[in-house]
């Protein structure tokens, strides 16, 4: 069953969801994160393309409401544990590439 939580609909009427952990776009998955705008490299291209942005998930622009229900939609996944072996082994593969990322490792 998966979990579905709307955050907006964008101006060309596709709907922008948390779907099992990822921020899609039209059932698509875009991100697993958002990012403070304030941290994000385009920031000026994006306040001028979309001035009450506060945050991006992916190429997605979000407001600072639409981050809160975004980011708590997100939190609300990954706080359920599933202790699979499975799922363990997922979570460490991706804790491992976050690592190798923040190290440099593209």
């Amino acid at each position: 069953m998966s979990e579905r939580v709307w955050v907006k609909t964008t101006l060309d009427g596709r709907p922008v969801e948390v779907i099992n952990g990822w921020i899609c776009l039209a059932g698509q998955p875009e991100t697993d994160e958002i990012v403070v705008l304030e941290e994000h490299p385009n920031r000026q291209a994006i306040l001028e393309a979309v001035p009450k942005a506060t945050h991006m998930a992916g190429r997605l622009p979000l407001t600072l409401a639409e981050a809160s229900v975004a980011q708590a939609a997100l939190r609300r996944h990954h706080d359920r544990f599933d202790g699979t072996p499975l799922a363990v082994s997922e979570r460490l593969r991706q804790a491992v590439w976050k690592k190798a990322c923040a190290e440099g490792v593209e």
